[in-house]
């Protein structure tokens, strides 16, 4: 396996226990659960995600937690390490999002089975959001009936093109013509909320192909669509292929008229944006698990290589299942290492995510240096100009410069 891109950051006490100030936090801002499942069927050649497939993990004789079979059990291992470790304070959990890799690749009563973990260790919320991510090849529908039953309520399928030879650019292995069957199988198993997960920038992808991906997600009629631009990621196999000259690093300007185009159809089909890179039918179909990340919520981040986030404290998991799951049988902390947030980095952070979204950056979030380059941004067509003390927002045209309003907001 490729040496570990983990942060360094600080050493973690044996049991996980956190600083008492970060402690004093819990419970003023929702709580959620991130859960990390590492498997592949293929691995994609853009993607970097701590994911890895049967083969490299030792196939069928793969070791205790690098096994689909156990895996489960370590999570629900972590779960509980979790409960002992932010002791007996009420914390309903508002949100639960299965990431991965290919959360269904496990089966469904496994991942009903960390569900039910969860509620058992902190109950879940009246209304709780529980998110599952899946690709359209992963799930029958009675997969997704099965799921549905198991407490899963939100499914996000990775249908990122319709356009075969897009998809086979990305290493993707499904039939794009499969997309509408899972869709419709999901609201026939009573999901409250399907959202599509989509990737513009591809090489060769041209604007008509991405037009076309996009009206075919929308004839779908989601809930929801996440829409990102392909990034080169360094150690992939894109990243490999871009550096021998078999194919072009995306171009911004194409980027730009892709977004743009994905913006106008999604408006125009009752889909308004709520962050940079997703649409929402209307506020009740917001992701509520990323806003978590957006708002600088908490969150426990259980699976190898996830992050968590309480009270500002930020820690992260050994990547490797197998270690993973040693040290959680060992009854110690599967982290790797945590940084204490200083009140100055937490302000940063929040600057960084908040003025991406549509709700805005509070104009008091920033310091004076902030607030005198307002103006200049309001000019440029870049941010809405505020009423007052309210907040600050991005244009269509900001969106496409997030970055650079960030970098004028902190100096």
């Amino acid at each position: 396996m490729p040496p570990s891109t983990l942060p360094a950051g600080e050493p973690v006490p044996d049991d996980g226990a956190l600083p008492p100030e970060a402690l004093a936090e819990c419970g003023e801002r929702p709580f959620g659960f991130y859960v990390h499942v590492p498997f592949c069927t293929v691995r994609c050649g853009y993607c970097d995600f701590n994911t890895y497939t049967l083969e490299e993990l030792g196939g069928a004789g793969a070791a205790p937690g690098a096994s689909r079979a156990s895996y489960a059990e370590a999570a629900i291992a972590e779960v509980r390490r979790a409960r002992a470790v932010l002791g007996a304070r009420e914390l309903p959990v508002s949100t639960v999002f299965f990431g991965g890799g290919t959360p269904t690749l496990l089966p469904s009563a496994d991942l009903a089975a960390v569900v039910a973990a969860i509620d058992a260790e902190f109950g879940l919320a009246p209304g709780a959001e529980v998110t599952t991510e899946s690709n359209p090849d992963s799930v029958t529908a009675a997969d997704l009936e099965a799921l549905r039953e198991g407490g899963i309520s939100r499914i996000s399928f990775g249908m990122q093109s319709a356009v075969a030879h897009v998809l086979r650019t990305l290493d993707r292995t499904h039939d794009p013509r499969r997309v509408p069957s899972v869709v419709q199988w999901a609201r026939a198993a009573g999901f409250d909320q399907v959202s599509l997960d989509l990737i513009y920038g591809t090489p060769g992808e041209s604007l008509a192909d991405w037009e076309a991906s996009v009206d075919a997600a929308l004839a779908c009629a989601p809930d929801h669509v996440s829409a990102y631009a392909l990034i080169v990621e360094e150690g992939t196999a894109l990243a490999r292929q871009v550096r021998r000259g078999e194919v072009p690093m995306p171009d911004d300007d194409d980027l730009a008229d892709k977004y743009l185009a994905a913006d106008e159809r999604l408006e125009a089909a009752g889909l308004g944006w709520y962050e940079v890179s997703n649409w929402a039918r209307d506020a009740s179909s917001r992701c509520r698990h990323n806003m978590l990340y957006w708002t600088g919520a908490d969150w426990w981040g259980v699976g190898p290589g996830a992050h968590s986030h309480v009270g500002g404290v930020r820690w992260w998991n050994v990547k490797h299942p197998a270690a993973y799951a040693d040290r959680l049988a060992a009854d110690r902390s599967p982290a790797h290492a945590r940084e204490v947030l200083d009140e100055e980095t937490r302000r940063v952070e929040r600057v960084l995510l908040e003025v991406r979204l549509r709700d805005g950056l509070p104009l008091d979030a920033l310091d004076a240096a902030g607030r005198a380059a307002v103006p200049d941004l309001v000019r440029r067509g870049l941010l809405v100009p505020p009423a007052g003390a309210g907040r600050l927002v991005l244009t269509r045209t900001g969106r496409l410069l997030a970055d650079a309003v960030v970098r004028d907001l902190l100096g």
